[in-house]
């Protein structure tokens, strides 16, 4: 038999099945626009993850301009190529050292550290185990592994052990955020590293919200637990939430950074982080290293924050870091809602399918250690005049 013939489409018809997903998408309250914000915004900003505030602090973007004038606006290659700079040396060093871990990585963005990590410490003979609510990053770079991907029940350490122990594979990776994105809540990486010891598994754990916030001094979750250098543990971060800039980096054992700068192809292939971001980070971790104490203010102001909205009778978990989310019955309902806080003065995240692994919708505010009492007032205020009907239980 001969093969069908594929349809013959003009060329202004090539792409009008976009047109059906777009109508799809707007079916289901899903239509994402790009708002440009002007570089002097007077709306109170609990939307971004600038948790220590350091994104416009001048010793941090004055280090990024000087950087950009010393250096240029770009790296100018990756980092096998031209690209790799003495500023990005020093800012794995310093990661490596304020972290604990034997070595750091920095890569162009948290997106291709975690997909950089996870390609190239799993693949076809590697098993992967994870939770539902990881992160689109990470659940990006799972279906990259060519591994067995084992997706189990959130927070639920029991599953992660059986599958560990089920698996057909060699080698396995448990992945995992250390604060989960859409709630904010902790994993129980003591319990996971445990799970992956009696099983012979590696642990990737992403700490892109502990980061800055969580730990002594805000070295993240994973030294929180005491696995900072731990031969089997592996920590990816990225550098435009706490430390206010751009970028992300990889830390861990020697012997996983030197695998991960030979064979990671998000790292191999892709243009360096830009010495102006490279800079604002060193910048902003040596803020950090200074005031301490800024982590506890953004506990602390989420806490606040919290506190009020649960009093105030809104479906809200106290945090366990700077991420505080209120849960809302549909995408409909959560955009107009975070539109209407916009428009008196508070602008906050807005979290729909695909970005909520659990299909629930939610308004997701982003505490920061440089909030003022009169701003946790506004923001609490603007919530419940705001709030539609059915928002508070």
């Amino acid at each position: 038999m001969n093969a069908p013939v594929p349809p013959q489409l003009p060329p202004d018809e090539v792409f009008d099945w976009l047109d059906a997903e777009a109508e799809k998408r707007a079916g289901a309250g899903l239509t994402r626009k790009l708002r440009p914000r002007p570089a002097v915004d007077h709306e109170l900003d609990l939307a971004g993850n600038d948790y220590l505030g350091l994104a416009r602090d001048k010793r941090v973007a004055g280090a990024a301009a000087a950087a950009a004038l010393r250096w240029g606006a770009g790296a100018t290659g990756s980092r096998t190529g031209s690209g790799s700079l003495e500023l990005h040396t020093e800012l794995e060093h310093e990661l490596a050292r304020f972290c604990g871990a034997q070595a750091a990585l920095v890569f162009s963005s948290g997106f291709t550290a975690n997909l950089g990590a996870i390609t190239a410490l799993s693949g076809a003979d590697a098993a992967i185990v994870t939770d539902k609510h990881l992160h689109p990053a990470l659940i990006e770079g799972c279906r990259l592994s060519r591994a067995d991907v084992a997706a189990v029940a959130h927070a639920t350490p029991s599953a992660i052990k059986h599958a560990l122990a089920t698996r057909r594979k060699p080698r396995a990776l448990v992945v995992t955020d250390a604060v989960f994105s859409a709630d904010g809540d902790l994993a129980a990486l003591g319990e996971l590293a445990g799970a992956c010891r009696a099983h012979g598994a590696a642990l990737l754990v992403n700490d892109a919200l502990g980061f800055g916030v969580l730990g002594e001094g805000g070295r993240g979750a994973v030294h929180a637990a005491g696995l900072a250098g731990a031969p089997d543990v592996v920590t990816t971060v990225t550098l435009a939430n706490s430390l206010g800039a751009q970028g992300g980096a990889v830390l861990g054992p020697r012997r996983v950074i030197r695998h991960l700068a030979e064979s990671a192809r998000s790292f191999l292939f892709d243009t360096a982080l830009a010495p102006g971001s490279a800079a604002a980070a060193l910048a902003a971790l040596g803020v950090l290293r200074a005031e301490p104490a800024l982590a506890a203010k953004a506990i602390d102001a989420a806490g606040n924050i919290a506190g009020h909205l649960k009093a105030a009778g809104f479906r809200v978990e106290l945090p366990e870091a700077a991420v505080v989310s209120v849960r809302v019955p549909s995408p409909e309902v959560a955009v107009s809602w975070a539109e209407a806080c916009a428009e008196q003065g508070v602008r906050v995240g807005c979290l729909r399918p695909p970005s909520v692994p659990d299909g629930v919708c939610r308004l997701r505010i982003t505490a920061r250690a440089d909030l003022t009492e009169s701003d946790v007032d506004k923001a609490v205020k603007v919530l419940s005049a705001t709030a539609p009907h059915g928002a508070t239980s």
